[in-house]
């Protein structure tokens, strides 16, 4: 990890990780709708098993880089009902239900 050397430098580093961060949800969205292709319900797309997880899975790799559990639980819940939601609406247009 970069050392800075003042706020400014610290700052268009946080940017610089803000833009990667929207870049790899983009691309697990367009993941998620490809995945919906091969679903045909809605009770395949909210696998409450699955997103326990993936919930399990992201905390467990939060407490190894010691950044908050809890934080990281919540943004990924955030970010799987939305993605769900895109799924449901990939199978609407699809008329799978």
């Amino acid at each position: 990890m970069k050392e800075c050397k003042s706020l400014e430098e610290v700052r268009t580093e946080v940017d610089k990780i803000d833009n990667e961060l929207v870049e790899l949800i983009s691309k697990r969205s367009h993941y998620i709708r490809q995945a919906a292709a091969f679903k045909e319900s809605i009770a395949e797309v909210k696998t409450q098993d699955r997103i326990d997880y993936i919930l399990s899975r992201v905390r467990h790799r939060a407490i190894e880089l010691g950044v908050s559990p809890n934080m990281i639980s919540e943004l990924f819940e955030i970010m799987i009902n939305e993605m769900v939601e895109t799924e449901i609406a990939e199978l609407r247009n699809r008329n799978k239900f």
